[in-house]
């Protein structure tokens, strides 16, 4: 699919400024995007919807499919009559700034056991029946998480490779009982995604009255615990009891010496095509109705894929491994049409990832950070750019442009002082700038470019430092935690940024 020339905003809804310790899907939401609409953008980019697990991040989910409730609104449901505003009054004393996500939990699992509670209660026609036909429509994996995660509570949420044998390896006596004695967790499981969903769509509809598209993500793998690996694990290199033969990462590259050892379990792609793909057709269907566009992580993932034996701890042993994403890729466009997709073709790139990219014309991504550390041929440099790509300033995985800009030989970098010194006098000569406001001459050198596609990070229109970045690969703890403030959705901004993206060509035309 060839994408007009346009511009988006990378925020997740979790950055979204509110009082109640978490970005969520109210009335923040809503005023962002009037912010996007005012300044003429085309796009609203945004990371994994799902419920997260350990270590908080949206590509380590309980599905693939659900959605993550702590990004309901406390103050919709007040509207609902499903909560009191004395409840959503009565909250614990949030940090400013950065999610704090043990206690956002704990108090919003308590507000919607509450409003559960009370949709118990309800004699509303209208909400009963809305609630039963949302669980009918996509009961193909919401009755099997809701059971997945009723089981997990009464297992002290351990990983189900911890469960007893019977619900571990599913044995039909173990389910059926659980699903007798869990009946209520159950049913309430299912509402919160009912709850979610609902807010999710509104907003989405909004947005796209807007003429605003959502640019969601796919990410490649699926976390080891989950739904999708506990209910179907003839799909994936797992042993006979659950363990995985083989995990998920990459060899050192820029952000890691070791590589990154990601964890997840490798699909049976050989038991996949013989099914027709059959789990993957069914999740870019939906995830197509949840979002508009559709940035497939970790593209090159589909050509080979880097798998490390399941008890190491690095991911320097890993070798590359064939993939039929060509197939696959045949199949989902044949089920569902010409694909809305940008692939994320970052990290070691080959010619068998480029070609499967180039055979169904997906955009491939350039990273503005990334250009400065080669020669003039780098692609990464905007005059190298293509029209059929999607350029960024930076993405959620690298510092924000000004703490690349400042960036100092420690930990978090694999530069030494003398690159990180030639890289800094590259951009400056390449840029014409003086570095006093790097972040908008990044902004202006994407929004320039030929690139159909321009997006860039919230943090970086706000000019902001390593505190605000949102994820450093490789590590366990400190990620996803950036939050906006009130008062960053400004008029100045906004009138900034609409005037660059009017003046390179790629302002949204008023509805």
């Amino acid at each position: 699919m060839t994408f007009p020339r346009a511009s988006g905003i990378l925020l997740h809804p979790t950055s979204l400024p509110n009082d109640f310790g978490i970005g969520d899907l109210g009335d923040s939401a809503y005023r962002f995007v009037d912010f996007l609409a005012h300044a003429k953008q085309t796009y609203w980019q945004i990371l994994p919807l799902g419920p997260t697990g350990y270590g908080d991040s949206p590509y380590q989910c309980f599905s693939a499919f659900a959605g993550n409730t702590n990004l309901i609104s406390p103050e919709i449901l007040v509207d609902e009559e499903l909560l009191t505003q004395e409840e959503i009054d009565d909250r614990p004393e949030f940090p400013e700034g950065k999610v704090d996500f043990g206690t956002v939990i704990d108090w919003k699992n308590g507000l919607l056991e509450k409003a559960y509670q009370r949709f118990r209660l309800t004699t509303s026609v209208n909400l009963r029946g809305s609630f039963e036909t949302f669980s009918q429509q996509v009961a193909s994996w919401l009755d099997e998480y809701a059971l997945f995660r009723a089981i997990k509570a009464t297992q002290g949420q351990k990983l189900w490779l911890e469960w007893d044998d019977p619900l571990k390896l599913r044995h039909e006596e173990a389910l059926l009982a659980a699903r007798e004695e869990l009946v209520e967790e159950i049913r309430a499981q299912k509402f919160y995604q009912f709850l979610f969903f609902k807010q999710w769509t509104r907003l989405k509809n909004y947005t796209n009255g807007k003429g605003i598209k959502v640019l969601g993500d796919i990410p490649i793998f699926v976390s080891l615990d989950s739904a999708d690996v506990w209910c179907n694990p003839g799909e994936f290199k797992l042993e006979e009891d659950g363990t995985p033969k083989v995990v998920a990462g990459v060899p050192p590259d820029y952000f890691s010496k070791t590589g990154q050892l990601w964890g997840n379990p490798i699909y049976d792609w050989d038991k996949m095509k013989s099914d027709g793909f059959k789990w993957w057709i069914e999740r870019f269907k939906f995830t197509l109705k949840t979002v508009d566009i559709v940035r497939v992580d970790h593209f090159r993932g589909f050509a080979a894929s880097w798998e490390v034996p399941g008890g190491d701890e690095t991911a320097e042993n890993g070798r590359w491994v064939n993939v039929p994403g060509m197939k696959l890729f045949q199949t989902l466009n044949s089920e569902l049409g010409n694909l809305p997709v940008i692939a994320e073709d970052l990290g070691l790139i080959t010619p068998d990832v480029e070609e499967l990219r180039d055979e169904f014309g997906f955009p491939g991504m350039r990273i503005l950070q990334f250009a400065f550390g080669g020669d003039t041929k780098n692609i990464d440099l905007p005059h190298n750019y293509i029209k059929n790509c999607a350029a960024y300033t930076g993405t959620h995985d690298n510092d924000t442009t000004v703490a690349w800009f400042n960036s100092q030989v420690g930990d978090d970098s694999t530069r030494d002082k003398a690159q990180i010194k030639r890289e800094h006098d590259f951009c400056l000569n390449y840029l014409n700038s003086d570095g006093k406001e790097i972040e908008w001459d990044f902004i202006r050198a994407v929004w320039a470019s030929v690139a159909n596609t321009a997006v860039a990070p919230m943090q970086d229109l706000l000019g902001l430092g390593t505190e605000a970045r949102m994820n450093l690969p490789a590590s366990e703890s400190g990620n996803w935690q950036w939050r906006a403030n009130d008062g960053d959705f400004s008029d100045e901004l906004c009138k900034r940024l609409r005037e660059l993206t009017e003046l390179y060509g790629r302002a949204k035309e008023d509805e």
